[in-house]
């Protein structure tokens, strides 16, 4: 009866010459493998300070979109009496200019991962040129719109307009600057080691960041 409520014994190894023998290791995630699996990169730090540096342009953005709503509220017509009409479909078309760069900085990542280095500061040129084109656009109807007598303190339609817009382009500037740096440095082969492509793929955040920013923007300016 004892014996009976006895616990079994442990399995112990199998002995060889009076050893017991190390238990084989462990199998990978695959089942098959009996290598450990490689831990999963995340983002570097350079991209997640961007990613919080982003946000907080984001939300500032949109506190101004708001104010401008809140000051429209209170004005009888919008835009007032016998002030400048923006160019809409100038600046419409300006816009499709702007887009079509964040297109050329998706192809030119892809460029850079497939190791192809003429196509890759090609289309980084053809970036930088999209958004110096949007720029040099953008400030030739400025200088129209001053001409015709909308001004920072003309009121506030032009001190909305010339805030909102100014900021963006001063974004697009510096993201611009960023990006002949990066196109400079790719021309000398800067990204072409394997793990030097961080810098790149920051850049095409930010100008990405940038280019997404202008259309909610049009919208709310130029349209509404």
């Amino acid at each position: 009866m004892s014996s009976a409520l006895q616990s079994p014994p442990r399995p112990t190894g199998r002995k060889t010459n009076g050893r017991v023998p190390p238990l084989p290791p462990e199998r990978g995630w695959g089942g098959d493998d009996d290598r450990d699996p490689q831990p999963r990169r995340g983002l570097d730090n350079l991209r997640v300070a961007l990613l919080f540096f982003m946000g907080a342009e984001m939300m500032f953005f949109a506190a101004l979109v708001s104010a401008l709503f809140v000051l429209r509220l209170g004005m009888a017509a919008w835009p007032p009496p016998l002030e400048p009409r923006l160019p809409v479909a100038v600046t419409a078309v300006n816009t499709v200019v702007l887009l079509y760069s964040s297109v050329s900085m998706r192809a030119a990542v892809r460029a850079l991962r497939g190791g192809t280095r003429a196509t890759f500061v090609r289309l980084l040129a053809t970036t930088a040129a999209l958004g110096a084109t949007f720029l040099l656009v953008q400030g030739y109807e400025w200088v129209r719109l001053i001409h015709f007598g909308l001004t920072l303190s003309s009121g506030i339609y032009g001190a909305t307009f010339y805030t909102l817009i100014g900021l963006h382009a001063l974004h697009v500037t510096g993201a611009l600057v960023w990006l002949l740096a990066t196109t400079w440095l790719a021309r000398r082969g800067a990204f072409a080691a394997p793990g030097r492509a961080t810098p790149v793929q920051a850049c095409a955040m930010y100008w990405h960041f940038v280019v997404a920013l202008w259309p909610g923007l049009f919208v709310a300016v130029y349209l509404l």
